[in-house]
Order: structure tokens, then C-alpha cells, then sequence
């Protein structure tokens, strides 16, 4: 089967979108021109997974849309592409020195691929159009270290501003021999800064055996991106490990009792470095650790656990789970009434020529939807499936008594001929 042919499967089977099998709807805001509207965990909790079921309405009549998520996680491919490794590695004026070629053009923070434990230096970046023979741009100097053995962790990441240059040169300060720089990685600029809607929170922890322990329930279908942590201003320096267990809380059928929940397990590290170390001042704090990717059915438990070790437990003003910001973008017809629907499971994602050709626009609106509500005219869909799906049990008695005739056939079969009388 082509791929025309089985879109044109998909149209026929799928269910069509109707009023009346709608289990929710919300008010949106009037306004004019293209307009974006952020969608809610609660749209989440209550529609179809990947928001299929999702339809926005002007009096009664379906609107085309197009959804835009702020940021998209890069994929482990997508960074290894981005390795670059050094040019030009040696020493001068004993100072570790390399040169790097930045193809992309645009770039600002990157992430230096170092051996070694137990170190501070002093990186001082510099830019050109050209390898040799063009003028070059102090860009600025960053610091980066390994405190392993002061148990603060390790920070190798250059927050350079905005920059385009094509070379960058790099001179290195410190303990580091040309052999312990072995190439880096570069992180692009965004567009915009990813913003992000709240999914929980909790300030609730748990002490047990070095550890500190903070738990959610986190409704079906609703994505998490992001775990940011809050803590107070004491302690001014920590690493602490962490690691993040997100288990389905959905009840397992009798057949399945000896099966676990499917479960997921990731970890990371927090980081808060406020100090000077040999004459040079170490600021650096990485408080967000990215979720793992879940893609659950039922409700998920989420289980945030910080190892504090020997230490003693961090303080936390709060930890929020935290999902990209997802917005439904219209083109909405002044002083005209919409409304937002979902809760029907039968439906399949819209395809609309709208969200193919969508350019969002700066000055764009942003509205809000009202609170959620039943949706009045709500019916159940009608059961379309054939009789047979419908009643299973019959099938398989239909099935039963068929053996028993078949059964009975051969065994009036496989008796002897009667004995001619003697």
C-alpha cells in the first residue's frame, strides 16, 4: 500500500469531528488576526493523547489551527554532529593554544570536551572570519574547573555572547596540557528563549539515609520537560547528584501481577559554585535538569531523589516539573466567539493546509481560554464497530459449538460397518 493510498485508509476510518461528542469545551478570548493561545496541563489531563482529539470551533463551525511548541529537545545525534574537534593544538608562550572552525555561524555557549580532575583555568576566546590573516576579536576570558576533589563538581562550559564568527582561537591558562583539550561542542542560539508552563510543584521532601526525596503524581497524557529547582541562598556552593524515577501508577491486570510498571530512569546534577579559587572567581549554577521522555497512558508517579551524601540536605524553596510551552495559533475573525473542544478519543490528529503554511507573526496576539466546562450537548458516540468486536463471547461460543459438531461427525464417522448376520 502507497502512502496516498493509506492516508486515503486513515480518512475513511477515522471518526469525524462533531459537536455533540465533545466531552469539554472553554471559552477563548475574542480577538483579531493571527492569534496564539497557551494550552494548559488541564487540556492535556482531559484530551486524547498528542492533543488528537483538539478542535477549535467559530459559531459552530470547525476553525483550522496550528499548534507550535516553544523548543524541542535536541536529539543525541543532533549534538554528536556537532562535535569539533581542535585545529592548530600546541603550546605558546606556555599556554595551551587551539583554534576551532565554527561552520553554523551562530552560536553562544560551548561545552569543551577535557581529561583530567582537579583542575582551574582560565580560557580566553577570541574570534575571525579567517583561520590566519584576518584581525581578530577578543570575545572575552571564562573560567572552568574540576573540583572533584573538593566534592563541587565540574563546569567546562564557555558562556560566550551572541557570535558569528567562523574561527574562534582559544588560549588556555592553567594545568591543562594541549593533550587534555580534545575538541568541543557547540550549543545553538535559539530563536527565543524556551519559556515554560508549571505541571507541579511541591516544597514536601522526604529525608531518608543521605538522601532527600520529593514525589508527584503527574496526570495521563500531560508532557514534563524540565525539573527546576528552587533553593535558598545557603549553602553558596553544592554538587549533588540526582536522579529521577518515573513509574505508571496504573493498576496491572491479573495475568500481568508478576510484571513491574513500566518505569523510567534518568539522572543528572545540580550545581552551585560561588567562590574564589587560586586568585580567580568561579561563578556557575545549573539548577534545571531535563526530564526523561515519558510517554504514558495512565497517571505517572515521579520520584526526584538528591543524594546529599555526608552533607547536609540542601534547602529547597520548591521543585517544579515544567513542560515546553505549547500554543494553538488562529486566525481570528474580529468580534467573532470561538470555542475550544476535546474529550472525544475517537478522533486522529487534524491535517489542516492552515498548519502546513503557518508563519508565525511578532505581533501576534495572545488570548486565554475560560475555565473548563462540560460541554451541554455531549452524547456518546455511537458504537460503529462490527458485531463481532462487539460481542467476542459469542464468537468463541459459535467457535465451541462448531468443534462439538465437527467432533461428533467423526466420531459417527470413524465407527465400524455393521457385521453381515451369519
Amino acid at each position: 500500500m502507497n502512502f496516498s493510498a493509506g492516508l486515503l485508509l486513515l480518512a475513511v476510518v477515522a471518526a469525524s469531528p462533531e459537536l455533540r461528542y465533545f466531552r469539554y469545551e472553554r471559552p477563548v478570548q475574542k480577538s483579531s488576526g493571527q492569534s496564539c493561545l497557551v494550552l494548559d496541563a488541564g487540556i492535556f489531563t482531559h484530551a486524547a493523547p498528542q492533543l488528537a482529539d483538539l478542535r477549535l470551533y467559530r459559531d459552530g463551525v470547525e476553525t483550522p489551527f496550528a499548534l507550535r511548541t516553544a523548543a524541542s529537545a535536541e536529539t543525541a545525534a543532533e549534538s554528536a554532529a556537532k562535535f569539533i574537534p581542535p585545529l592548530n593544538l600546541g603550546v605558546r608562550n606556555n599556554q595551551t593554544v587551539f583554534d576551532a572552525n565554527l561552520p553554523d555561524r551562530h552560536y553562544n555557549d560551548l561545552l569543551l570536551a577535557v581529561t583530567g580532575q582537579n583542575f582551574i583555568a582560565t580560557v580566553t576566546v577570541s574570534g575571525s572570519q579567517a583561520e590566519v590573516g584576518s584581525a581578530e576579536t577578543i570575545i572575552g576570558s571564562y573560567t572552568i574547573f574540576d573540583l572533584t576533589g573538593q566534592k563541587l563538581g565540574r563546569s567546562t562550559i564557555l558562556h560566550l555572547p551572541e557570535s558569528d564568527f567562523r574561527y574562534l582561537h582559544f588560549r588556555v591558562k592553567g594545568p591543562l596540557a594541549p593533550q587534555s583539550i580534545t575538541g568541543l561542542s557547540v550549543e545553538r542560539l535559539p530563536a527565543s528563549q524556551p519559556k515554560y508552563e508549571a505541571v507541579a510543584e511541591t516544597s514536601h521532601v522526604t529525608q531518608k539515609s543521605h538522601s532527600s526525596t520529593f514525589e508527584f503524581t503527574v496526570p495521563a497524557h500531560i508532557p514534563v520537560d524540565r525539573i527546576l529547582f528552587a533553593p535558598s541562598s545557603s549553602p553558596a556552593q553544592f554538587s549533588r547528584n540526582v536522579s529521577i524515577a518515573v513509574t505508571s501508577v496504573a493498576p496491572l491486570p491479573s495475568s500481568d501481577a508478576s510484571q513491574h510498571p513500566h518505569a523510567v530512569t534518568s539522572y543528572g546534577s545540580l550545581l552551585r559554585v560561588h567562590s574564589v579559587e587560586n586568585g580567580q572567581r568561579i561563578d556557575e549554577e545549573r539548577l534545571a535538569i531535563d526530564a526523561p521522555w515519558v510517554d504514558f497512558s495512565t497517571p505517572a508517579k515521579w520520584t526526584i531523589t538528591i543524594v546529599n551524601g555526608d552533607d547536609a540536605p540542601l534547602t529547597l524553596e520548591s521543585v517544579r516539573l515544567q513542560m515546553l510551552e505549547r500554543k494553538l495559533c488562529f486566525d481570528a475573525v474580529s468580534d467573532s466567539s470561538y470555542l475550544l473542544y476535546y474529550g472525544d478519543p475517537a478522533l486522529a490528529v487534524p491535517r489542516y493546509d492552515y498548519a502546513t503554511l503557518f508563519t508565525p507573526q511578532p505581533n501576534a496576539s495572545q488570548v486565554t481560554a475560560g475555565p473548563e466546562q462540560p460541554n451541554p450537548a455531549c452524547q456518546p458516540r455511537p458504537d460503529d464497530r462490527p458485531f463481532t468486536e462487539k460481542h467476542p463471547a459469542l464468537l468463541w461460543l459459535a467457535l465451541a459449538v462448531v468443534i462439538v459438531l465437527l467432533g461428533a461427525v467423526a466420531l459417527r464417522s470413524a465407527k465400524p460397518p455393521a457385521q453381515p448376520p451369519k
